[in-house]
């Protein structure tokens, strides 16, 4: 019984250990879709890979020509962030272009013959590199890009990905871009449900370095650009603001509540008075700099004044808009920017037994998606389109909130027209028919 005990232990701790350290090795560059089973290199016994590799004697001998192969190196760099500290791990893959030729008969319905030339890429990866460990200061930050050019790479042809862990990753991700490498900021969920692709247990600094690398050579992720120096002046200025409203309220609830007390002591309810008009006062000051900035920026602050002609949009809510968005220049189309602003509701169905009610969920830009909610208030009353629009929902039996959160994507996909148009809003606009519009278009041809 012990002997069958330990042999099946002992099996699973082989798997344990043969898995993990196969999980580590890189993924092919090519894109996943080009492999039949992706991932399946990954769990490949060393034996099968090397017979999958031997040359098959029906192939023509000169369907490759070394002579033509190029090669060019890419860098895959993973950094994992933390407070004070980074670790980096990264790939070198070498991507060699292949020319050849080739003939080949076939038999159906009728017979041919026929030859071709083709040009084929395939990948060859090193082995990661040991994680390297370095603190967030700018003489850090040199260390790592010391060991990134000693690998031969240039900064341009090297990817580094990062996880959006906090703001931990900001100073180093504009660092490196400034150097010249392609940063790519991913989703922290995208990459921990990539490590549970690989089927990684195991959970460190070092192993999600690694992780980041192979997430970086397998997707190739699209690079990031900081953003100006605008988008800073409101983003802060309104998460301060909304510091200030949260903390006003808590100190006017301590207040209501020691008012009750038996015993006030006259000083401890000065005090709080003082500091209740103290932060009144800051949010003010917060307002009108915020009037300032805007003011002074003559792209960001016309967008800001377009989007105020779309009744229920204040200024607060159309500089969170921008700011959540980029000025609306995060996403390629209106659809992705419902689904980035998490205004979008997801269906979970599956086969006959799952059939969950579609939702919005808590993911996406949380506080650019309360402001649209928060103006459907007053949009539901005073604007015409979004007041039909929602009486329409509410007298179809829709609950309140559903019917606010689409109009809540109603309000938005009305401001992501208006600011790619460049137009105010217009309440009485209706769409032109296709058929109405095809003379016009006819005409603009002949002439």
């Amino acid at each position: 019984m012990w002997r069958s005990w330990l042999v099946c232990f002992g099996f699973g701790l082989e798997m344990t250990t043969h898995h993990e350290v196969r999980s580590f090795l890189p993924i092919p560059s090519a894109p996943i879709s080009t492999y039949q089973h992706p991932g399946l290199e990954l769990f490949m016994n060393p034996n099968t890979k090397a017979k999958a590799k031997t040359k098959n004697p029906n192939t023509n001998a000169s369907s490759t020509n070394p002579a033509n192969s190029t090669g060019q190196s890419r860098l895959f760099v993973g950094i994992d962030i933390a407070a004070d500290t980074a670790t980096a791990a990264w790939i070198t893959s070498n991507s060699q272009m292949g020319t050849g030729t080739g003939t080949g008969t076939g038999t159906g319905t009728g017979t041919g013959t026929g030859t071709g030339t083709g040009t084929q890429a395939h990948s060859q990866s090193t082995t990661p590199t040991k994680p390297l460990t370095f603190d967030q200061t700018p003489a850090g930050f040199a260390l790592l890009m010391n060991k990134l050019r000693a690998s031969g790479v240039a900064a341009q042809d090297s990817l580094v990905v990062l996880e959006a862990t906090s703001t931990y990753w900001i100073v180093l991700a504009s660092t490196l871009h400034e150097a010249g490498y392609q940063v790519s900021v991913v989703n922290p969920a995208q990459a921990h449900h990539f490590a549970k692709a690989l089927l990684k247990r195991a959970k460190t600094d070092k192993l999600d370095a690694l992780t980041l690398a192979a997430l970086a050579q397998a997707l190739q992720p699209p690079p990031w650009t900081p953003p100006p120096v605008i988008y800073h002046e409101l983003q802060q200025r309104l998460a301060l603001r909304d510091s200030l409203l949260n903390m006003r309220g808590q100190v006017r609830n301590q207040l209501h509540a020691l008012q009750h007390n038996l015993v006030v002591i006259p000083s401890v309810h000065a005090q709080m008075q003082e500091l209740i008009q103290s932060l009144e006062e800051q949010i003010h000051r917060v307002e009108a700099e915020l009037k300032t900035v805007i003011q002074n920026d003559a792209e960001w602050g016309q967008a800001i004044a377009r989007l105020q002609s779309i009744k229920g949009i204040g200024l607060l809510t159309a500089s969170w808009l921008v700011v959540s968005t980029l000025n609306f220049s995060s996403c390629p189309n209106v659809s992705s920017l419902c689904s980035y602003m998490g205004l979008a509701p997801m269906p979970r169905q599956s086969g006959s037994s799952v059939r969950g009610r579609a939702s919005i969920g808590h993911s996406g830009k949380g506080r650019g998606r309360r402001a649209l909610y928060m103006a459907t208030l007053s949009a539901a009353r005073y604007n015409p389109p979004i007041r039909a629009f929602y009486q329409r929902l509410r007298a179809a039996g829709k609950p309140e909130k559903v019917a606010r959160c689409a109009a809540a994507r109603k309000m938005l996909v009305i401001a992501w027209a208006i600011a790619k148009q460049g137009t105010k809003f217009d309440p009485t606009y209706q769409p032109q028919p296709a058929s109405a519009a095809q003379p016009k278009l006819a005409a603009a041809g002949r002439s």
